[in-house]
């Protein structure tokens, strides 16, 4: 972020005309900006081994855990339910194609994958916005709540929030179902071929307790080690829908730290992105275990 250009103090005073260099020295040395690179990274480090995180560089100043706390349930709520609607729609779609691979359904499902990989999100969220949003006035087109939500009942109040947010999880439950019921088709017909679905065929098992029993249980390790590789780009994969429709959380809040050169606010963005990684993994191995008992944590095995 220091190679681009641009500082928070640029941000912060280009717009005021009786701002001069000697005040924006003095707002550099107050956020410790006139020091060395590594000097500054050493001074944020330290502070975080006591989970502090500093304070934002923008706005109004206020501390960075706290303003990545208020925007995390969103955006953890609208990336949770997109992907549980993608897993619902994808594991019967990639069951099916390869099931029935090379017949029309097949061919089908795989038209309407590639179509969901060709469409850009934003291109689809835009669409959607025009469509839905403008020519038919069906769903809002931004935020989260209606004008008059503090005087709706409980019950007027979820169902106002699940109508802003009906076309953010509709646009990012097509990203995620058109790769992971890809893969999972992909997993399930490398498990099909294998001798031990011969040999249950053989032995006359029935239909769906070879592929629900024994094929999908294998075919899902694949699918698992995607799904815990997704869970990162939370934060990503956010940025696009929510800065489209003005969502009040992290994609947004890291969005806009980038365009105001807030060094702390991303910095915090960042590691909680770390933090992901290794819950992501690290979910991954107990789904591991779970779908495969063969499979131990204690050895690696």
């Amino acid at each position: 972020m220091h190679l681009a250009p641009g500082s928070p103090t640029d941000m912060q005073t280009s717009l005021n005309p009786l701002v001069n260099e000697a005040y924006r020295e003095k707002l550099n040395a107050l956020y410790g900006l006139d020091k060395p690179i590594f000097i500054q990274y050493y001074d944020w480090l330290s502070r975080l081994v006591q989970f502090d995180f500093g304070n934002s560089l923008s706005g109004n100043g206020r501390p960075v855990l706290d303003a990545i706390l208020e925007r995390l349930p969103l955006t953890v709520g609208l990336n949770v339910t997109s992907l549980l609607l993608a897993l619902f729609f994808a594991f019967p779609i990639g069951i099916i194609s390869a099931v029935h691979q090379g017949k029309f359904i097949d061919k089908f499902f795989t038209f309407l994958v590639f179509l969901g990989f060709a469409m850009p999100g934003f291109w689809l969220a835009l669409l959607l916005m025009l469509y839905l949003g403008i020519e038919h006035n069906l769903v809002p087109l931004s935020g989260i709540t209606s004008l008059d939500f503090d005087t709706l009942s409980f019950t007027e109040k979820c169902l106002d929030v699940i109508h802003h947010l009906f076309l953010p999880v509709l646009v990012s439950t097509v990203g995620a179902l058109a790769g992971t019921s890809r893969f999972l088709r992909s997993s399930m017909l490398e498990v099909l071929r294998q001798d031990y679905i011969l040999t249950a065929k053989a032995k006359g098992l029935t239909k769906n307790i070879i592929i629900y029993k024994h094929a999908l249980r294998n075919a899902l390790l694949p699918v698992i080690t995607l799904l815990g590789l997704s869970i990162p780009g939370l934060i990503g994969g956010s940025v696009i829908i929510e800065s489209i429709f003005a969502l009040p959380g992290l994609g947004q809040l890291f969005y806009n730290a980038v365009m105001a050169r807030d060094y702390p606010l991303i910095m915090g963005n960042l590691v909680f992105g770390a933090v992901l990684t290794l819950a992501g993994n690290l979910l991954a191995d107990f789904c591991y275990k779970l779908a495969d008992p063969r499979i131990s944590l204690k050895t690696g095995n």
